[in-house]
């Protein structure tokens, strides 16, 4: 079967809105796609809308927060019709979420053991003992040494790529059909991001299972994505393949590849992007 073609989330028309004191502001506007066995890279500068989008999927926005969609289907499950007891269900286990710094998304006052094994705890109802054999084999699955050590760690003690790979094994443990990994590897330096992005990749196609990554880091996205959504202003405004992106068509997309440097083809200065007000006119 086509991984591109068995579907696990279909969104359509989603909006995501923010009340204010000067009035609503919309965040995310209309944006449709799909997220198959694959890898799906969504890019685009900061405040574009990109982490939002993901958030939105998991429905962890704010209280205040509003979210529309004609359709956001999750495998068999309406997930705007979902109730907050069904998403409890669904966040970790069969939809997951691998945020930024794990200095910030870990929790301070617990060991990395218990938190990896509190997943299929709750979710899955296994024994400690259960727990504490899966935690182990999945800290070796993401190239940790000597995972019994690291089980009793906290996470102050563990550097930035280890904690981003306890992270990755917390969000995967319990086997989910998606996951979402927001900047999961802005913090690293490049050896050990591409050891964290050699596991992920490793893991998704292993477990046959789909991924959105969200960047900023249009080369990343382009060697590692199968497919890339370019995000502007809350809009979709161009998905294409990641190995065709150097063929993009939409000036905004155009004016991030133009704004890199490479040294195939070094320059005395880089462009600077221009907007068109006319790009969200004509969106």
């Amino acid at each position: 079967m086509d991984k591109f073609s068995d579907t696990i989330l279909t969104v359509e028309n989603m909006s995501v809105e923010f009340p204010t004191l000067s009035g609503a502001v919309m965040a995310v506007r209309d944006v449709s796609f799909t997220v198959g066995r694959e890898k799906v890279g969504i890019i685009g500068e900061s405040g574009s809308g990109k982490s939002t989008t993901g958030r939105a999927i998991m429905r962890l926005q704010p209280p205040k927060a509003r979210v529309h969609a004609e359709r956001m289907i999750f495998e068999d499950i309406d997930l705007m019709k979902a109730s907050e007891q069904d998403m409890l269900s669904i966040r970790g286990r069969r939809i997951a979420m691998i945020l930024q710094d794990p200095k910030y998304s870990l929790n301070p006052v617990m060991s990395i053991g218990e938190q990896i094994a509190e997943t299929v705890l709750l979710h899955e109802g296994v024994s400690r003992r259960q727990a504490h054999a899966r935690t182990l084999a999945m800290l070796e699955r993401v190239r940790i040494r000597d995972p019994q050590r690291v089980f009793d760690l906290y996470p102050h003690e563990v550097s930035g790529g280890m904690g981003q790979r306890i992270m990755i094994s917390m969000m995967l443990i319990a086997s989910p059909s998606l996951i979402i990994a927001d900047e999961p590897t802005s913090a690293l330096d490049v050896t050990v991001r591409q050891q964290v992005l050699s596991i992920l990749d490793e893991l998704v196609v292993e477990r046959n299972i789909g991924l959105i990554f969200i960047s900023h880091d249009l080369n990343l996205v382009r060697s590692f994505c199968d497919r890339v959504i370019i995000m502007y202003a809350g809009r979709i405004v161009e998905t294409i393949a990641a190995s065709d992106l150097d063929n993009a068509q939409h000036p905004y997309t155009r004016g991030l590849l133009n704004a890199l440097p490479s040294l195939d083809h070094p320059r005395d200065r880089l462009e600077v992007l221009r907007r068109d007000p006319a790009w969200l006119e004509n969106m």
